[in-house]
């Protein structure tokens, strides 16, 4: 072969192989550009949710979405009542849905693992405290043999599900209050819904808690939520986490708390099952990943509950959790402890 001819053919071959490549570009970009994308916003429990759905399946209606949070409402809401746990508290004998018995089911098994340290029969003591739907009760700040009396209606072990399906409390008084797990049990069953339409990449948030399966296909990575810096001020995020097929929910008592208006005290709403009185902690914020939203959401309650060196032996116990705890030192310091295999992200 010439010289002339052999430089012809690599600038041919080039030609050809650049042309390949741009080709092989314009494809995954228009791919990429091709992946369908859904986004689902709306209010629930006194809060928002939004919904991220990646990729291909059957048609999903916001309607479908509202009509199964509304169906989940009316079996577990203490703030509707009409509800089916609103009725329970307030005497009836019923028989528990199916919803109501799983969340009733994990509540009780965490209740066992914790010693009683997450107790949803607090509900009696929330509502005291001003924290729940109930009626704040005058000075309870200050009368001790108050909180004493309502203590004797705390207990998870004085509730059960007869072999009829039926609720029974052993006290017309005990006060069931499943806002500590109830909103991971909606989110899960969201993911369950999304499930059953084919979608196989997805993010559901409602009120911080989140759900995330697969992955971000259309920026090709994990999915990555943020979590909350637990101090009021001008930071928002303390660091982002990479969710794999996992959920995460975050407690804390740097938002919902109360001041009293004669001592100026503040009281957090994280109320000690023991003691009936707000948990006094080095623990900021508990930010819990588990395998499913309602696991998570119970047991960062739980964590908070615990404080700090309780929350990290139950996290170490329970190999299908992890942790983010942020805490803060006899300095004052703000201090984290992370669970091994936890993929954080700094934040700017």
């Amino acid at each position: 072969m010439k010289p002339s001819e052999s430089g012809n053919m690599k600038t041919r071959n080039f030609v050809k192989s650049t042309a390949i490549l741009l080709i092989l570009i314009l494809f995954l970009t228009t791919c990429q550009k091709e992946i369908p994308k859904k986004t689902y916003t709306g209010k629930a429990l006194g809060t928002t949710y939004h919904i991220h759905i990646q990729g291909r399946g059957k048609p999903l209606s916001q309607k479908e979405i509202e009509k199964l949070i509304s169906r989940l409402n009316k079996s577990l809401s203490t703030y509707i009542s009409t509800s089916l746990i609103s009725k329970i508290n307030h005497g009836d004998t019923l028989f528990a849905d199916i919803h109501f018995r799983r969340v009733f089911d994990k509540a009780y098994t965490i209740y066992k693992q914790t010693e009683g340290i997450y107790d949803p029969t607090i509900g009696i003591l929330v509502n005291a405290w001003g924290f729940g739907p109930g009626k704040k009760l005058k000075n309870i700040e200050r009368d001790s043999a108050l909180v004493d009396s309502l203590l004797q209606y705390v207990g998870m072990n004085m509730v059960e599900i007869d072999k009829q399906g039926m609720v029974r409390k052993k006290y017309p008084q005990i006060f069931l209050d499943f806002n500590s797990i109830a909103k991971g049990y909606i989110i899960d069953q969201i993911g369950d819904l999304i499930n059953k339409k084919g979608y196989q990449n997805y993010l559901i948030e409602l009120g911080g808690e989140v759900l995330a399966q697969g992955k971000n296909i259309v920026e090709n990575r994990p999915w990555i939520v943020a979590v909350d810096y637990p101090v009021i001020g001008n930071k928002t995020y303390i660091m982002g986490v990479e969710l794999h097929n996992e959920a995460i929910a975050t407690s804390g008592n740097y938002r919902k708390f109360r001041i009293d208006k004669t001592t100026g005290k503040k009281y957090v709403h994280t109320l000690n099952p023991k003691t009936g009185f707000p948990q006094a902690s080095d623990l900021l914020s508990a930010s819990i990943i588990a395998p499913d939203c309602t696991t998570a959401d119970a047991w960062a309650t739980a964590c908070m509950a615990a404080g700090t060196k309780r929350a990290i032996r139950f996290i170490t116990s329970h190999p299908s959790l992890k942790a983010i705890l942020i805490y803060s030192d006899k300095n004052g310091k703000l201090q984290i402890w992370t669970s091994p295999g936890i993929k954080t992200i700094q934040m700017e």
